[in-house]
């Protein structure tokens, strides 16, 4: 019994010894399994940091394309990139130069302008002379060159009696040395020398996506500068009020807003791209998207202004539509690209050149023309007597004509603008070119080239500018004496008759 009880607890001991040995190896093992885990992800940790940071070195020291936002307190600067290149990084130049480059160049612009007189009834019963309101403008400007010559909108300055022009804090009488209603462009003089005068760049090299600053006095807010980018090229809003509209606008989503109007956009180098000129909003203020008039147009008009008074534009006696899809396929065209001639002035440069209506323009001068505003934009930069290549499509083959550009009255010589001022009814008059009648459907007239005085004959009619006279009581008018005649000693019942400034029949019935 007892030798029984002895070979138990020998049994019992020797499990107990199993399982107190065998749990204590597999702890071991385990507690080995942990130690093993932390030491290769510590090392994995480590060897990742490590390998990251060389990276990191790496792409910063060859060049690989990285952005760096900086900021300096409130001063705030563009983004820096670097791209790849010869083995070295490059930086482009920050807002803050450009600013301060462009920023110099651009004026202030006041303007004063005489509305209608307003009467009471003490002015009528006791003969007053009543009371003339005074309306109030302001805009931008950019300084053309270093002798005073400004650029600006037309609009900015229209109908002014007065212009005033401030620069670092002083301010000059401006008188207007020209304008361009087709691309609302207009040359100002002031009497100053040595100022800084903006660098231009061509605007055909600038391309959608680059960085722009629209400079300029929003809101009575001098020198305010805002960034953005083109949005797009060769845009027609149509907006401006005549005959040859020159619509090929840069588009931008650089703030504009009331006031930058005339103001200047320029290149990350501070180099003039354009004149801002439009906004397309609703409500009045800036809502996404300005619109600015290329400089390579502006540089042909303030150039055409300052030699000759007015801009010598070009044409090639054709008027053109763009091909657009109903176009490319009732024609059925090659391809949707060009603009198509729809009429051919008769012994015009087209029609001497021997194109023909139905022909669709590719290129001038090889450069590709892709809508009506290309086409416009092109032609803009030349003067009469200039000669182009034209590349043209004809029934599915490709021909090219070269055509010496004439102007307005159809003829290959410098145009010079004269304006007879009729004192006796309170306006300046102008013949309308030969171009222009054919253009208008008219066989003669005469321009209102300007109001001069809200108490002359024309004013009390309430005749815009603008408009041709082309009948009074159904006699043609052919010269502005002979308006200016007419209209002195006409008497009793009248009704004028004539086209307005957007190209629409009216008339004006008076009684004397």
């Amino acid at each position: 019994m007892l030798v029984k009880f002895n070979k138990q607890i020998q049994t019992n001991m020797s499990i107990f010894c199993y399982f107190y040995y065998h749990n204590k190896l597999i702890i071991f093992f385990i507690m080995r399994q942990i130690v093993k885990t932390f030491l290769i992800g510590g090392l994995a940790g480590f060897l990742g940091a490590y390998i990251f940071s060389v990276f990191q070195a790496n792409t910063q020291t060859n060049g690989s394309y990285f952005s760096n936002n900086i900021s300096n307190d409130n001063q705030k600067q563009a983004t820096f990139a670097r791209y790849e290149g010869q083995g070295n990084a490059t930086e482009m130049p920050s807002f803050v130069e450009s600013a301060k480059i462009s920023t110099p160049s651009v004026v202030y612009i006041k303007t004063a302008s005489r509305n209608q007189r307003s009467y009471t009834w003490f002015d009528m019963f006791f003969g007053g002379q009543g009371n003339e309101n005074q309306v109030v403008g302001s805009g931008s400007g950019v300084i053309f060159s270093k002798d005073g010559y400004i650029v600006t909108n037309n609009h900015v300055i229209a109908g002014a009696s007065e212009i005033e022009v401030v620069h670092n804090k002083r301010t000059y009488k401006a008188t207007i040395k020209g304008i361009d209603p087709s691309t609302d462009l207009a040359l100002l003089k002031i009497d100053a020398d040595n100022l800084p005068f903006v660098k231009i760049a061509p605007s055909e090299t600038v391309n959608v996506g680059d960085w722009v600053l629209a400079v300029g006095n929003p809101f009575n807010l001098t020198s305010t500068v805002t960034a953005g980018i083109v949005s797009a090229k060769g845009r027609n809003i149509n907006i401006l009020e005549s005959q040859f509209p020159i619509e090929s606008f840069i588009q931008t989503d650089a703030a504009i807003n009331p006031g930058n109007s005339g103001g200047a956009l320029v290149n990350l180098r501070g180099e003039l791209v354009g004149i801002n000129t439009a906004i397309l909003s609703r409500t009045g203020s800036y809502t996404g998207y300005g619109f600015a008039v290329p400089s390579d147009i502006v540089t042909k008009i303030v150039t055409d202004l300052k030699q000759f008074g007015q801009v010598q534009k070009a044409f090639i006696g054709a008027d053109v539509i763009e091909v657009t899809e109903e176009v490319y396929k009732e024609l059925n065209l090659n391809d949707i690209a060009g603009v198509i001639i729809t009429y051919i002035e008769p012994d015009g440069t087209a029609d001497k050149a021997g194109l023909e209506r139905g022909d669709v323009i590719l290129k001038i001068n090889n450069k590709n023309i892709n809508s009506k505003n290309s086409f416009d934009e092109q032609l803009s930069i030349f003067k009469p007597g200039d000669k182009i290549n034209v590349q043209y499509s004809r029934n599915g083959k490709v021909g090219e004509k070269q055509l010496q550009l004439m102007n307005i009255e159809g003829t290959t010589s410098i145009v010079k603008k004269e304006i007879y001022r009729a004192e006796t009814i309170g306006a300046d008059l102008e013949t309308v070119p030969k171009g222009e009648k054919s253009k208008l459907g008219i066989d003669s007239g005469v321009r209102i080239a300007k109001i001069t005085s809200n108490r002359g004959l024309v004013a009390q009619m309430g005749m815009e500018e603008g408009f041709v006279i082309t009948t009074i009581n159904n006699k043609s008018i052919e010269s502005p004496e002979e308006l200016a005649t007419i209209l002195e000693k006409i008497k009793g019942r009248v009704i004028i008759k004539g086209v307005t400034k957007n190209g629409q029949k009216g008339y004006y019935s008076f009684y004397f």
